[in-house]
């Protein structure tokens, strides 16, 4: 499934391998044009769910950090792997990832080191290239080092996570909030980790784009008053209990439970828990394939106090981790504050004063546009399709002529400028047969193509089609900006947009 959608990414311009002209680089994709918007537009959804309902606000920091900022958040001492070199072929490998591959244990991150390296030595774990013998294990720090200035006598660091810029820039974003509690900060932006050794191409990556949100809360106030709006989210869950014993089968609860049975500590985080549901299934990932897998403390960040990853059951690699829930109480906020001077303190009613406490919903974007596109990927007859939700699709509508002659091409050039002027994301094709140029809208997602006809000459009238029923219905020019916008709105139905011509 994955080397279909990689080919049909590249070929079509939603991504593909960085770096083609020198050979490539693993762990670095570029983003075509289709993929840009496309990757935009899960952007803009995120933000619908996320940022848009509730008081959160927005930034945008640097990606190049002084060492100090992850001395005092201490990612300089925690944020590890263990690495294996071959002793014949010299290839690196990350030992978790060896225990997972070839002792087919899922998520070995959770044993801890100890047991990790145990495991590699009782059984023997060899070289999945060669065949050879591994060598003794040792740690690398997996985030990407560099100076700054002329002599480079300051050390710096790329982040590993857009989570840090929130902390460091708490103070402002709580003035900008009218020094009112709770509000959030949120981050879209690139991150980057010396994985040592990428896999599954777009699904791990040196450099990525995360969506984080840092949301701030009184821990005395243990009442999330939206709850309510997502309380009747059922999710499939499996708690550190059933972690800790090995039950890998979930259980349904729903999210207004999960804090009074004690599977989640707060009801803030059960909140989040419930949006996040919501925003993938708007993505297109059914009910069945997501699931809440709790962290056990080997597991956790440093920061954590609990965690659950969000995960999505995928055709090509089983369950992967698209979002983490952390509860990251005051750690963060105290760390800097210590690190710096600065005082991360707020003042309650009764004068009292408190740091809070931070509940991070934490998205992979570059992920969720694999996750997406595998979820939507459709074969109908000879034909590749995806089959993208309407508000996603990177081109909502694409414009042919039927034949490149006889004025169609010119008249369909009329088509294109009023949809473009009336704020529609349309596309133009001309030159290959219909049939092709229906192919290559439906492997772009696009919902609608509208043909340019001799009727069309005569009547002022086109047809469009449905990308997934390949349904048509005919509709006059001038009526098209009204009747599309109602239609991407989800205020009417396709088969309403105009008469019926039962051609499939």
């Amino acid at each position: 499934m994955y080397e279909k959608i990689l080919e049909i990414a590249s070929r079509r311009g939603f991504f593909w391998p960085s770096f083609e002209i020198y050979g490539g680089l693993s762990g670095f994709i570029t983003y075509g044009n289709i993929g840009t918007k496309f990757k935009r537009n899960i952007e803009d959804l995120w933000r619908t769910f996320f940022i848009k309902p509730q008081i959160i606000l927005e930034i945008d920091d640097p990606i190049i950090n002084p060492e100090k900022v992850f001395s005092a958040s201490g990612h300089l001492e925690h944020f590890k792997e263990y690495l294996v070199e071959c002793s014949v072929c010299s290839n690196v490998y990350r030992a978790d990832h060896l225990v997972e591959e070839q002792l087919k244990i899922e998520h070995a991150e959770a044993l801890g080191s100890e047991k990790i390296i145990s495991l590699l030595k009782k059984s023997r774990v060899k070289c999945p290239q060669c065949g050879g013998a591994l060598k003794e294990p040792m740690t690398l720090l997996t985030m990407f080092q560099m100076t700054i200035g002329l002599k480079g006598d300051e050390i710096a660091y790329g982040r590993p996570e857009t989570a840090q810029g929130m902390f460091l820039n708490f103070r402002r974003g709580f003035q900008h909030a009218h020094e009112k509690m709770p509000f959030g900060l949120a981050q879209i932006g690139k991150a980057v980790r010396n994985e040592i050794s990428p896999r599954r191409g777009i699904i791990r990556l040196r450099e990525f784009t995360m969506m984080e949100l840092e949301f701030f809360f009184d821990p005395k106030q243990e009442t999330c008053p939206w709850l309510r709006e997502v309380g009747d989210e059922e999710v499939n869950i499996i708690t550190e209990e059933m972690e800790e014993q090995n039950v890998k089968t979930p259980i349904k609860e729903k999210i207004i439970n999960l804090s009074d049975i004690g599977y989640v500590k707060t009801e803030w985080q059960s909140y989040f828990m419930g949006v996040s549901k919501k925003f993938l299934k708007a993505l297109g990932v059914q009910d069945e394939k997501q699931r809440f897998r709790a962290h056990l403390p080997n597991e956790r960040s440093h920061y954590s106090a609990q965690t659950y990853d969000h995960e999505i059951l995928t055709e090509a690699w089983g369950w992967i981790e698209v979002a983490g829930h952390a509860y990251r109480t005051d750690y963060d906020l105290k760390a800097h504050q210590k690190g710096s001077g600065a005082d991360f303190s707020v003042l309650r009613s009764d004068s009292s004063r408190f740091v809070p406490h931070v509940i991070e919903p934490s998205f992979g974007l570059d992920r969720l546009v694999y996750v997406t596109l595998e979820c939507s990927y459709r074969r109908k007859k000879d034909r590749n399709i995806f089959a993208l939700p309407k508000r996603l699709a990177p081109i909502k509508i694409s414009v042919f002529p039927l034949v490149s002659k006889d004025g169609l091409p010119e008249k369909a050039g009329e088509v294109y400028k009023l949809l473009l002027d009336s704020g529609f994301p349309v596309d133009y094709e001309e030159g290959s047969s219909i049939g092709k140029m229906y192919a290559r809208a439906d492997e772009i997602g696009v919902p609608i193509a509208v043909t340019v006809d001799y009727r069309s000459m005569e009547d002022e009238t086109v047809t469009l089609r449905d990308r997934d029923t390949w349904t048509q219905v005919r509709q006059k020019i001038k009526l098209l900006p009204k009747i599309l916008d109602q239609y991407f709105k989800d205020q009417i139905t396709f088969r309403e947009l105009g008469s019926n011509l039962n051609i499939a």
